[in-house]
């Protein structure tokens, strides 16, 4: 079996089980809009484009070519940062949304992965993200990492803003004050 199709295989599940799982989520009382909302998913759309793709284009340049065992190594990481982002899914439950959103009874999540990072699915996202480029090992692949990283970072910080003006700075701010935004241990 090819570590590249496996991860392929990853990727697949991961975006139809989201699609499937979006069932779950809560009626939204407003979801945000706009320009800032246009410019996140427009470069979150680029980067995958350019993420995805063929590493084996013959303009593409390589900056290494993984062997069998690190190939393998960043089908786990994928895993590792899909298992991640479910891991937050299922503990924010009815609160998920796939847009920037206000539900009833919203409130800070700040036990299981939410006591690690604010955006624990951005940060599994971000971890697969990485191992794709990896497994790729081209330059393109990671100028669409960073692209798509430059998108969710807009986002998270939309999320944070909206947060913080429905449910209190003094709120918001002392968690973000003891919980890193996307990397454990690593304030930003």
């Amino acid at each position: 079996m090819y570590p590249g199709l496996v991860l392929i295989g990853l990727w697949l599940a991961w975006a139809i089980s989201w699609i499937i799982a979006a069932r779950w989520s809560s009626k939204a009382l407003r979801v945000e809009g706009g320009r800032e909302v246009l410019i996140y998913r427009l470069l979150m759309l680029i980067g995958g484009l350019i993420l995805a793709v063929p590493a084996r284009t013959s303009w593409a340049v390589h900056l290494w070519w993984p062997d069998f065992t690190g190939a393998w190594l960043c089908v786990l990481g994928a895993f590792a940062g899909f298992a991640f982002c479910w891991w937050a899914r299922l503990h924010l439950g009815s609160l998920w949304s796939g847009s920037v959103t206000i539900k009833a009874d919203h409130h800070i999540v700040d036990t299981g992965p939410y006591g690690l990072v604010r955006h624990p699915i951005y940060s599994g996202l971000i971890l697969a993200l990485l191992a794709t480029a990896l497994i790729k090992g081209t330059l393109v692949g990671f100028i669409g990492v960073a692209i798509i990283l430059v998108g969710i970072v807009m986002k998270a910080r939309l999320e944070e803003n909206v947060l913080r003006g429905d449910l209190g700075p003094q709120a918001y701010d002392a968690y973000a004050r003891r919980v890193p935004m996307l990397v454990p241990f690593w304030w930003l």
